[in-house]
């Protein structure tokens, strides 16, 4: 007794029901996999700086402790300390 098994290049895909919307999900699932962000109003800067470790662990297990992310905490602090004019 014999089997045999094949191997293609890509796996045979489904037909799409509606090309708009999977050409819009395709794009969000693209953007996410290359951790770009969809909608980004102005450019952004990085910016680094030092803490002490006691600080750290406390940012890092209140905004666990919230389910959110440290950048966006940290974000939303310094926005409201430097407010645009």
């Amino acid at each position: 007794m014999s089997k045999r098994v094949t191997f293609s290049a890509r796996p045979p895909s489904a037909a799409p029901t509606d090309s708009a919307s999977t050409v819009a999900d395709q794009a969000a699932i693209d953007a996410w996999v290359n951790n770009e962000m969809l909608a980004v109003a102005e450019p952004v800067k990085r910016f680094t700086f030092e803490v002490p470790l006691s600080l750290h662990k406390r940012i890092k297990m209140q905004c666990a402790a919230q389910d959110r992310q440290m950048a966006d905490v940290l974000r939303e602090l310094l926005d409201k300390h430097f407010p645009a004019e």
